[in-house]
Protein backbone atom coordinates (compact mmCIF):
# COMPACT_ATOMS: atom_id res chain seq x y z
CA UNK A 1 0.00 0.00 0.00
CA UNK A 2 1.60 3.40 -0.79
CA UNK A 3 1.29 6.57 0.82
CA UNK A 4 -1.52 7.92 -1.12
CA UNK A 5 -3.79 4.77 0.43
CA UNK A 6 -3.03 5.45 3.67
CA UNK A 7 -5.64 4.27 5.93
CA UNK A 8 -5.62 6.56 9.74
CA UNK A 9 -8.36 6.62 12.28
CA UNK A 10 -9.36 9.87 13.93
CA UNK A 11 -11.22 10.34 17.66
CA UNK A 12 -12.55 13.41 18.66
CA UNK A 13 -12.83 14.26 15.18
CA UNK A 14 -16.10 15.86 14.52
CA UNK A 15 -15.27 19.30 15.10
CA UNK A 16 -12.46 22.02 16.07
CA UNK A 17 -8.86 20.05 15.67
CA UNK A 18 -9.95 16.74 14.89
CA UNK A 19 -12.21 17.74 11.91
CA UNK A 20 -9.14 19.91 10.62
CA UNK A 21 -7.26 16.96 10.69
CA UNK A 22 -9.79 14.86 8.93
CA UNK A 23 -9.86 17.65 6.10
CA UNK A 24 -5.73 17.77 5.92
CA UNK A 25 -5.48 13.48 5.74
CA UNK A 26 -8.53 13.89 3.02
CA UNK A 27 -6.32 16.71 0.80
CA UNK A 28 -3.38 14.03 1.35
CA UNK A 29 -6.45 11.18 -0.17
CA UNK A 30 -5.84 9.31 2.88
CA UNK A 31 -8.44 6.73 3.59
CA UNK A 32 -10.10 8.27 7.27
CA UNK A 33 -12.27 6.42 10.23
CA UNK A 34 -13.66 9.61 12.21
CA UNK A 35 -15.16 9.36 15.87
CA UNK A 36 -16.77 11.52 17.94
CA UNK A 37 -20.17 11.12 19.86
CA UNK A 38 -22.04 13.37 18.09
CA UNK A 39 -20.33 12.73 13.99
CA UNK A 40 -22.70 12.99 11.45
CA UNK A 41 -22.36 10.04 8.61
CA UNK A 42 -20.44 11.46 5.96
CA UNK A 43 -21.19 12.06 2.10
CA UNK A 44 -17.47 11.09 0.73
CA UNK A 45 -17.13 7.30 0.33
CA UNK A 46 -13.29 7.52 1.87
CA UNK A 47 -14.71 8.60 5.14
CA UNK A 48 -16.09 6.20 7.71
CA UNK A 49 -17.53 7.85 10.93
CA UNK A 50 -18.41 5.84 13.51
CA UNK A 51 -20.41 7.92 16.60
CA UNK A 52 -19.69 6.91 20.18
CA UNK A 53 -18.40 7.54 23.65
CA UNK A 54 -14.21 6.85 22.88
CA UNK A 55 -14.55 5.68 26.67
CA UNK A 56 -16.30 2.37 25.80
CA UNK A 57 -14.27 -0.15 25.06
CA UNK A 58 -17.03 -1.30 22.35
CA UNK A 59 -16.82 2.06 20.27
CA UNK A 60 -13.06 1.22 20.60
CA UNK A 61 -13.78 -1.91 18.93
CA UNK A 62 -16.51 -1.00 16.32
CA UNK A 63 -14.20 2.00 15.30
CA UNK A 64 -11.05 -0.57 14.39
CA UNK A 65 -13.18 -2.80 12.74
CA UNK A 66 -14.30 -0.21 10.52
CA UNK A 67 -11.27 0.41 9.47
CA UNK A 68 -10.25 -3.08 8.73
CA UNK A 69 -13.57 -3.92 6.79
CA UNK A 70 -13.80 -0.95 4.79
CA UNK A 71 -10.46 -0.58 3.99
CA UNK A 72 -8.22 -3.28 5.28
CA UNK A 73 -5.76 -1.85 7.51
CA UNK A 74 -5.26 0.61 10.27
CA UNK A 75 -1.99 2.73 8.87
CA UNK A 76 -2.39 5.95 11.79
CA UNK A 77 -4.51 6.62 14.62
CA UNK A 78 -4.59 9.95 15.90
CA UNK A 79 -5.46 10.28 19.60
CA UNK A 80 -7.25 13.55 19.40
CA UNK A 81 -10.18 13.32 21.94
CA UNK A 82 -9.30 14.94 24.81
CA UNK A 83 -11.63 16.95 27.97
CA UNK A 84 -10.32 19.94 29.69
CA UNK A 85 -12.11 21.33 32.64
CA UNK A 86 -10.30 24.18 34.15
CA UNK A 87 -11.37 24.39 38.50
CA UNK A 88 -9.29 24.60 41.59
CA UNK A 89 -7.60 21.12 42.55
CA UNK A 90 -10.05 20.85 45.57
CA UNK A 91 -13.57 21.71 43.53
CA UNK A 92 -13.36 18.68 41.00
CA UNK A 93 -16.47 17.12 41.24
CA UNK A 94 -16.44 12.90 41.64
CA UNK A 95 -18.24 13.74 37.59
CA UNK A 96 -15.23 15.66 36.65
CA UNK A 97 -12.87 13.00 37.17
CA UNK A 98 -14.93 10.45 35.66
CA UNK A 99 -15.53 12.67 32.58
CA UNK A 100 -11.45 13.22 31.86
CA UNK A 101 -10.20 10.01 33.27
CA UNK A 102 -12.56 8.29 30.80
CA UNK A 103 -11.99 10.29 27.27
CA UNK A 104 -8.72 10.89 28.37
CA UNK A 105 -7.10 7.84 29.83
CA UNK A 106 -9.84 4.87 28.99
CA UNK A 107 -10.55 6.62 25.57
CA UNK A 108 -6.46 5.93 24.80
CA UNK A 109 -6.59 2.88 26.21
CA UNK A 110 -8.96 1.20 24.27
CA UNK A 111 -8.62 2.46 21.19
CA UNK A 112 -4.89 2.23 21.20
CA UNK A 113 -4.60 -1.50 22.13
CA UNK A 114 -7.02 -2.10 19.10
CA UNK A 115 -5.05 -0.36 17.02
CA UNK A 116 -1.52 -1.58 17.66
CA UNK A 117 -2.98 -5.38 17.70
CA UNK A 118 -4.05 -4.48 14.22
CA UNK A 119 -0.85 -2.70 13.20
CA UNK A 120 1.66 -5.59 14.94
CA UNK A 121 -0.64 -7.85 12.04
CA UNK A 122 0.67 -5.34 9.32
CA UNK A 123 4.08 -4.89 11.08
CA UNK A 124 3.91 -0.87 10.85
CA UNK A 125 2.11 1.93 12.33
CA UNK A 126 1.94 4.82 14.06
CA UNK A 127 0.13 6.44 17.26
CA UNK A 128 -0.10 10.04 17.29
CA UNK A 129 -1.65 11.69 20.45
CA UNK A 130 -2.88 15.00 21.41
CA UNK A 131 -1.46 16.17 25.00
CA UNK A 132 -1.00 19.44 26.43
CA UNK A 133 1.81 21.89 27.19
CA UNK A 134 0.61 22.29 30.76
CA UNK A 135 1.90 18.99 31.45
CA UNK A 136 5.24 20.26 31.58
CA UNK A 137 4.77 23.83 32.12
CA UNK A 138 1.65 24.45 34.54
CA UNK A 139 0.64 28.20 34.87
CA UNK A 140 -0.93 30.10 37.75
CA UNK A 141 -4.56 31.11 37.37
CA UNK A 142 -4.44 28.21 34.93
CA UNK A 143 -5.80 25.20 37.12
CA UNK A 144 -5.11 21.81 35.27
CA UNK A 145 -4.51 19.25 37.89
CA UNK A 146 -6.52 16.60 35.81
CA UNK A 147 -5.28 17.59 32.96
CA UNK A 148 -1.96 17.12 33.96
CA UNK A 149 -2.81 13.60 35.51
CA UNK A 150 -4.46 12.41 32.52
CA UNK A 151 -2.47 13.51 29.35
CA UNK A 152 0.69 13.74 31.36
CA UNK A 153 -0.08 10.19 31.77
CA UNK A 154 -0.58 9.69 27.95
CA UNK A 155 2.84 11.81 26.78
CA UNK A 156 4.30 8.69 29.22
CA UNK A 157 2.52 6.32 27.62
CA UNK A 158 3.71 7.32 24.58
CA UNK A 159 7.51 7.06 25.14
CA UNK A 160 6.86 3.64 26.35
CA UNK A 161 4.72 2.39 23.44
CA UNK A 162 7.82 3.61 21.45
CA UNK A 163 10.24 2.00 23.08
CA UNK A 164 8.60 -1.30 23.51
CA UNK A 165 7.33 -1.81 19.67
CA UNK A 166 10.69 0.34 18.16
CA UNK A 167 11.33 -3.32 16.70
CA UNK A 168 8.27 -4.03 15.58
CA UNK A 169 7.93 -1.04 12.80
CA UNK A 170 4.86 0.75 14.79
CA UNK A 171 5.98 4.39 15.93
CA UNK A 172 4.61 6.18 18.85
CA UNK A 173 4.37 10.19 18.74
CA UNK A 174 2.86 12.79 20.54
CA UNK A 175 2.08 16.57 19.71
CA UNK A 176 2.15 19.02 23.19
CA UNK A 177 -0.03 22.18 22.03
CA UNK A 178 -0.39 25.22 24.19
CA UNK A 179 -3.43 26.79 24.14
CA UNK A 180 -4.92 27.00 20.18
CA UNK A 181 -7.60 29.57 18.52
CA UNK A 182 -10.42 28.05 18.29
CA UNK A 183 -14.46 28.30 18.76
CA UNK A 184 -14.15 27.33 22.60
CA UNK A 185 -11.99 30.52 23.20
CA UNK A 186 -14.06 33.26 22.85
CA UNK A 187 -13.14 36.46 21.67
CA UNK A 188 -13.21 38.24 24.36
CA UNK A 189 -10.68 35.67 26.08
CA UNK A 190 -7.90 35.99 23.16
CA UNK A 191 -5.84 38.96 24.67
CA UNK A 192 -5.61 37.09 28.22
CA UNK A 193 -4.82 33.74 26.25
CA UNK A 194 -2.14 35.50 23.72
CA UNK A 195 -0.56 36.79 27.04
CA UNK A 196 0.39 33.37 28.23
CA UNK A 197 2.60 32.28 25.12
CA UNK A 198 6.34 34.12 25.11
CA UNK A 199 5.67 34.47 21.34
CA UNK A 200 2.57 36.38 22.25
CA UNK A 201 -0.27 34.85 20.92
CA UNK A 202 -1.93 31.60 20.60
CA UNK A 203 -1.61 29.05 17.89
CA UNK A 204 -3.75 28.25 15.15
CA UNK A 205 -5.55 24.37 14.76
CA UNK A 206 -3.20 24.20 11.78
CA UNK A 207 -0.22 24.60 13.75
CA UNK A 208 -1.23 21.31 15.25
CA UNK A 209 -2.20 20.20 11.97
CA UNK A 210 1.07 20.28 10.69
CA UNK A 211 2.65 18.99 13.36
CA UNK A 212 0.68 15.70 13.25
CA UNK A 213 1.08 15.47 9.05
CA UNK A 214 4.95 15.80 10.26
CA UNK A 215 5.17 13.05 13.33
CA UNK A 216 3.59 10.69 10.81
CA UNK A 217 5.87 11.45 7.76
CA UNK A 218 8.93 10.87 9.96
CA UNK A 219 9.95 7.53 9.93
CA UNK A 220 12.76 7.94 11.92
CA UNK A 221 10.90 9.73 14.50
CA UNK A 222 9.46 7.90 17.54
CA UNK A 223 9.09 8.93 21.16
CA UNK A 224 8.72 12.27 20.43
CA UNK A 225 6.62 14.85 22.42
CA UNK A 226 6.49 17.81 20.05
CA UNK A 227 5.68 20.97 21.78
CA UNK A 228 3.81 23.15 19.74
CA UNK A 229 3.01 25.84 22.11
CA UNK A 230 4.69 29.13 20.98
CA UNK A 231 7.37 28.71 23.50
CA UNK A 232 5.44 27.99 26.55
CA UNK A 233 7.25 24.74 27.50
CA UNK A 234 10.49 26.62 26.81
CA UNK A 235 9.88 29.12 29.63
CA UNK A 236 8.89 32.83 30.21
Amino acid sequence: MNQQTKVVVVTGASQGIGAEIVKALRARDYRVVATARSIQPSDDPNVVTVAGDISDAATAQRVISQAVERFGRVDTLVNNAGIFIAKPFTAYEEEDYAAVIGVNVSGFFNITQRAVAQMEKQGSGHVVSITTSLVDHPISGVPSVLASLSKGGIAAATRSLAIEYAKRGIRANAVSPGIIKSPMHPEETHAALNALHPVGHMGEMRDVVDAVLFLDDASFVTGEILHVDGGQSAGH
